[in-house]
C-alpha cells in the first residue's frame, strides 16, 4: 500500500492475469444472409436453439411458428402415409425434418421426404455425419404459404413433381404432371 496524502492509504490494484481469448464465436444465422454452405453449418450448429433453417440458393431462409391445421396436422397424416408405405417397401426410408445438402448452395430441410436406400439403386448418399447428400426421391413440403416460393426458386432440381397435399385445387393434377 502507498501512502495518499495526509495520512490516508491507497490500495494498489492487483494485476489481472491475462486470458487469451477464445476462438471468434460465428455471427449469428440471420434470413436473408448470403452464406456457403460451409459457413451456413458451421453458424448453424453454433445456434442449438435454432430448430430450422435453410440454405436456398445461396441464401438463408428461416421459417416462421407453424399453425395446427395449415401445417402440423397435414404433416402428421403425410408422415404416417409415408411410414406405412416405407413398412411395406423393401429398401426406402423415410426422414421427417432432415436436412438435405443438394449441392453447395443449397441446404433444405423439408417436412418430410422419402430415399431408396443406396444399397437398392437409389441416388442419394448419407454422409458420414449422417446426412442425406443429393436428391431425394420423394420430398414433401406442407406449404400453406411457401408454395410459390417453393415452386418458382427452383428448389429442388432435376425431375420433380410438386403436389399440394391437401385437396388438389385447380385440375386436380400436381404441377410438374402432363
Amino acid at each position: 500500500m502507498e501512502s495518499f496524502g495526509e495520512g490516508r492509504l491507497m490500495a494498489m490494484p492487483k494485476p489481472t492475469p491475462s486470458i487469451p481469448p477464445g476462438p471468434p464465436q460465428p455471427l449469428p444465422l440471420e434470413p436473408g444472409d448470403h452464406l456457403t454452405r460451409e459457413e451456413f453449418e458451421r453458424r448453424y450448429d453454433a445456434m442449438p436453439q435454432v430448430k430450422k433453417a435453410e440454405l436456398i440458393e445461396g441464401v438463408v431462409h428461416m421459417p416462421s411458428p407453424v399453425r395446427f391445421h395449415r401445417h402440423g396436422a397435414p404433416q402428421v397424416d403425410l408422415v404416417t402415409w409415408l411410414g406405412v408405405y416405407q413398412a411395406y417397401t423393401l429398401g426406402v426410408r423415410a426422414g421427417d425434418n432432415s436436412t438435405v445438402r443438394l449441392d453447395l448452395d443449397n441446404e433444405p430441410q423439408p417436412d418430410a421426404l422419402m430415399i431408396i436406400e443406396p444399397t437398392h439403386g437409389g441416388q442419394v448418399v448419407i454422409s458420414p455425419d449422417d446426412y442425406i447428400e443429393g436428391a431425394p426421391e420423394l420430398v414433401a413440403e406442407i406449404a400453406a404459404s411457401r408454395v410459390s416460393f417453393d415452386l418458382h426458386t427452383g428448389q429442388w432440381r432435376g425431375p420433380s413433381l410438386f403436389c399440394d397435399f391437401l385437396p388438389l385445387r385447380n385440375s386436380g393434377k400436381c404441377a410438374g404432371e402432363g
